[in-house]
């Protein structure tokens, strides 16, 4: 059985993570624990639910986990958004917000054909 890093969804899903860890370096200090933290969680929450739905090896679970990781997804995206009006990014984020979207759209298949 393949395993999730064979998933395209769970690599799109692992860079765009990375990516927000990257664009919330430069967030101020006094956030750490606030917007920081939250997107921080929001976005690991997208990779880390299609490792535990998988795992699970129930199509009910995967696909139940899979959900979770859509709401964690539409929470990161409101949360860049929130953080662009912020003036906390530093740098373009235009190729972020176009992984959210292809990571959205990835999921949203994977999850249908669950």
């Amino acid at each position: 059985m393949a395993k999730h890093r064979d998933l395209i969804v769970f690599k799109k899903a692992d860079e765009l993570a990375f990516h927000i860890y990257k664009i919330t370096e430069s967030f101020p200090k006094a956030e750490t624990f606030g917007l920081t933290s939250q997107i921080r969680k929001a976005v690991l929450s997208i990779p880390t639910n299609i490792v535990e739905g998988y795992a699970r090896k129930s199509r009910k679970e995967l696909t139940h986990f899979v959900s979770i990781a859509l709401g964690s997804l539409a929470e990161t995206e409101y949360l860049l958004e929130f953080s662009k009006r912020l003036g906390y990014c530093k740098t373009d984020v235009s190729q972020v917000e176009a992984l959210v979207d292809e990571v959205g759209k990835l999921l949203w298949s994977f999850y249908r054909s669950l």
